[in-house]
């Protein structure tokens, strides 16, 4: 586990929590030693602020998705939705509004390592004109070439594939894909989750032809 925060007292709470729920700790106090230590420590997760002197935790979210897909939730003093939707879209899993309970964070830290863990491979190929989604390999082909998505771009696809025409809200796709609800995460999450893979996917973004937004209700798959 990396803790990077510059407010002492802030990493020593938070890694007291972390330590008492078992996990190793290891603390930054910038953004630039934070990236430099994340190559070393290796970590299962990333608690990452977003005010930090050297390389703001934004610069930092963007340097680790460029080196692992390792979970991170953003700590931050900001309440604009602006941000929120920021550190989504640079691939962050979840966010934390300072001040905040140690004993939510550890929740929150418990429930992301939960829902970053593979999704058990479900036997079967899906083949939709020229999509094709192996859930043995978690190997997706579009237009004849393999497309990159992180675990849970693939888990969303999956999942919205295996229900084709099936519409469903963004409360039950954190419920069913996310293991979460809208109780503990943004369900924009989703609506960045769904933007990303239109980008990876879609030939046209202004006319999807299988990630299909149900106007006031949800997202569907159309075969």
């Amino acid at each position: 586990m990396l803790v990077v925060d510059d407010e002492p007292m802030v990493c020593e709470v938070v890694t007291a929590y972390l330590e008492r729920d078992g996990y190793r700790v290891s603390v930054a106090s910038d953004g630039k030693a934070a990236v430099e230590m994340f190559d070393s420590v290796r970590p299962d997760l990333v608690v990452l602020d977003v005010m930090l002197p050297e390389l703001d935790g934004f610069g930092v979210l963007s340097e680790l998705r460029r080196r692992a897909d390792v979970p991170v939730i953003l700590l931050t003093a900001r309440t604009d939705e602006t941000d929120r939707v920021l550190g989504l879209e640079l691939g962050a899993d979840d966010y934390v509004v300072k001040p905040f309970s140690p004993r939510e964070l550890s929740a929150r830290v418990r429930s992301v390592l939960r829902r970053a863990r593979p999704a058990k491979p479900e036997l079967g190929r899906l083949e939709y004109d020229e999509l094709e989604i192996d859930h043995a390999t978690r190997e997706v082909i579009c237009r004849g070439d393999v497309v990159e998505l992180t675990p849970k771009e693939f888990d969303l696809l999956a999942f919205l594939a295996g229900s084709p025409r099936q519409v469903f809200s963004r409360g039950q796709l954190l419920e069913r894909v996310w293991d979460s609800s809208a109780d503990y995460q943004d369900p924009s999450t989703v609506t960045v989750h769904i933007r990303r893979l239109r980008r990876k996917l879609e030939a046209n973004l202004e006319e999807p032809r299988w990630l299909h937004t149900v106007w006031g209700v949800g997202y569907r798959f159309e075969p």
